[in-house]
């Protein structure tokens, strides 16, 4: 299955979804990107959406809490644990919603490759059940974090400087 024209979208199993996504910038920046709130608040959200709240205790056992606004003022909140941060290389975190449609919690894995001075993104959601696999693929998720990784994009290419590589 496919997303958009940037991002690949498999099913590999019954509770999987994996998106991947090349990103023209070293895995050292993209990980700052999805791990400082500063940043974050800069490209997280799909076209319409932007986080009015990012809270991130970046350490194993720390939490995170995300808070968007969109369109017509409507909310939309997720927190979690993170359950590994190796920098530079992989996150993995959990994740539910405070208006969750779909049971359990979601977990979450970033692997952050470096492909010739290239970031290859790989992200893995494992849903508790079948069903909120399924439930999920039936939402835009797909253009919406496509969406997402465009705006990302277009920071990491705005922003190769001390920013970033602070």
């Amino acid at each position: 299955m496919s997303g958009s024209p940037t991002v690949v979208v498999s099913t590999p199993s019954d509770r999987a979804i994996v998106m991947t996504r090349s990103f023209d910038a070293p895995p050292r920046l993209v990980f700052a990107a999805f791990t400082r709130p500063e940043l974050l608040t800069r490209w997280y959200g799909a076209r319409g959406w932007h986080l009015v709240s990012c809270d991130v205790d970046l350490r194993v056992g720390g939490a995170y809490r995300f808070v968007s606004a969109g369109p017509g003022g409507e909310r939309m909140a997720q927190a979690g644990v993170y359950r590994a941060v190796e920098p530079h290389a992989r996150l993995v975190l959990t994740e539910m919603f405070d208006d969750q449609s779909y049971p359990g919690e979601t977990v979450i894995t970033h692997e952050f490759a470096e492909r010739s001075g290239r970031t290859e993104l790989t992200t893995t959601l494992l849903y508790a059940t079948a069903e909120g696999r399924d439930r999920v693929l039936r939402y835009p998720m797909t253009r919406g974090v496509g969406e997402s990784f465009d705006r990302l994009d277009v920071l990491l290419t705005e922003e190769m400087s001390d920013e970033l590589d602070s």
